[in-house]
């Protein structure tokens, strides 16, 4: 059996979704674990991780290929903390600060012919900071399935006033077992 790590962000755009009992075949990064991944999942769970998976910047010839047995979501706790934005913190140092009440003006870029973008960012800056020891692991049908198979795995909404500081769950991968041919 061959544990491999898949990066939620890898497979937040693109990669072919499978379930399991499906057969896959997995470009390998590497057999080593980086930093980050031991910072993200802690000194007991990265030691259970024998390869990393990646499609994305090269091709890669070490290859899992074989069955999946098992897939587990993996999630860590993060406190947002809401900060007012400010010159030089979400905002550009020269930037001034809005009147209460009012709006950051919208930035906008013309495409031509009359048409017109434009943008304004939110009056806060919402900063993730991940909590250390708090990684749970959760059976998971699979990777990139239809919204009706992913939804028991879907972060909670989005407040449109969030508070101050909250916590949430957000998922940062997968552990996938596959039991190669």
């Amino acid at each position: 059996m061959t544990r491999v790590w898949l990066w939620d962000w890898e497979w937040a755009c693109c990669g072919d979704h499978f379930a399991v009992g499906d057969d896959v075949d997995l470009g390998i990064e590497r057999r080593d674990p980086s930093s980050v991944l031991t910072e993200t999942l802690g000194p007991e769970l990265v030691v259970t991780v024998d390869a990393i998976e990646s499609h994305h910047e090269a091709e890669f010839t070490d290859r899992v290929q074989g069955r999946v047995t098992a897939v587990q979501a993996v999630s860590h706790e993060v406190v947002q903390r809401r900060t007012l934005r400010r010159p030089g913190h979400g905002a550009p140092p020269t930037a001034s600060i809005p009147a209460d009440g009012e709006e950051w003006p919208t930035i906008r870029r013309a495409l031509g012919n009359g048409v017109i973008v434009g943008s304004r960012p939110s009056r806060y800056v919402i900063e993730g900071v991940p909590v250390p020891d708090s990684v749970e692991l959760v059976p998971a049908p699979g990777i990139r399935l239809p919204a009706s198979l992913r939804d028991e795995l879907a972060p909670p909404a989005e407040a449109t006033d969030p508070a101050p500081e909250r916590s949430s769950r957000s998922i940062v991968g997968w552990l996938v077992d596959v039991k190669e041919r």
